[in-house]
């Protein structure tokens, strides 16, 4: 090559190099655009949709609660001296375990109402909740949700409950009742000369209302997991936009 087309040459390759190097910058600009405030609304309420949705679906079924100890119902922890003494009577383990799974049935029958109460709070969310949402903790929408929904969740679960545990249990006799009548036995006891020297306190819970606050916990604690997934979980992030979001497609 002579000198005149290698002085042609270098600067015509330079502004090629050049040239392709400006193209592959705009080619990074163009697919990495920043979130718009649209599809950050859209991916959130995509996500508490699937979340939500999800969390009912596996609460609502029998055995969603009682089978997942997370969530599971127990009776409440004040009663645990109760139950230490019931135990040891011969078959009082069984009807202990038969109320237990009556207060999970309880809260199982319940969760179906949920839907559309947090449907509705989905709907109302607005950008500044998404952006606030998105840059929050990783469960930020479940504390969103929690804001919006438990007063409504609560006064939609407790007649739910109360008359899932009005229902009869054994020998005719409803969950209700026996606690009723089986605090009532003991609260006499730990009123008594008796029963204060042992320092035996008394049992005041409400059942109907200590199921309907744990069944909210563990709806809440379940909404809280799939949020975590869908923030992290690329196989959980089912939609393009929940990837582009949540940045399952970077």
């Amino acid at each position: 090559m002579n000198t005149l087309k290698l002085k042609l040459f270098v600067p015509v390759a330079m502004l090629l190099l050049v040239s392709c190097d400006t193209l592959m910058h705009v080619g990074t600009l163009v697919t990495e655009q920043p979130l718009t405030t649209q599809e950050v609304s859209g991916g959130l309420k995509e996500a508490l949709a699937v979340g939500v949705d999800s969390a009912v679906v596996r609460l609502s079924k029998e055995g969603g609660y009682y089978l997942q100890e997370q969530v599971k119902i127990h009776l409440p922890p004040e009663a645990d001296m109760i139950v230490d003494n019931l135990t040891r009577i011969p078959g009082m383990d069984k009807a202990i375990e038969q109320m237990e799974i009556k207060l999970n049935r309880a809260a199982e029958d319940a969760a179906k109402t949920a839907a559309p109460i947090f449907a509705q709070a989905i709907r109302e969310m607005t950008f500044d909740d998404a952006w606030e949402i998105l840059r929050g903790s990783d469960t930020a929408a479940v504390h969103y949700l929690r804001t919006k929904t438990y007063a409504h969740l609560y006064d939609a679960f407790k007649p739910k409950v109360t008359q899932s545990l009005d229902k009869p249990l054994v020998a005719n006799v409803s969950a209700n009742e026996s606690w009723e009548t089986v605090t009532a036995q003991w609260n006499t006891f730990a009123g008594s000369f008796a029963g204060q020297l042992m320092g035996v306190k008394k049992v005041n819970a409400q059942l109907d209302t200590y199921v309907t606050q744990m069944a909210l916990e563990g709806l809440f604690y379940k909404v809280g997991e799939q949020e975590k997934a869908i923030r992290t979980d690329t196989h959980a992030q089912v939609s393009s936009l929940l990837r582009r979001v949540f940045g399952g497609s970077q």
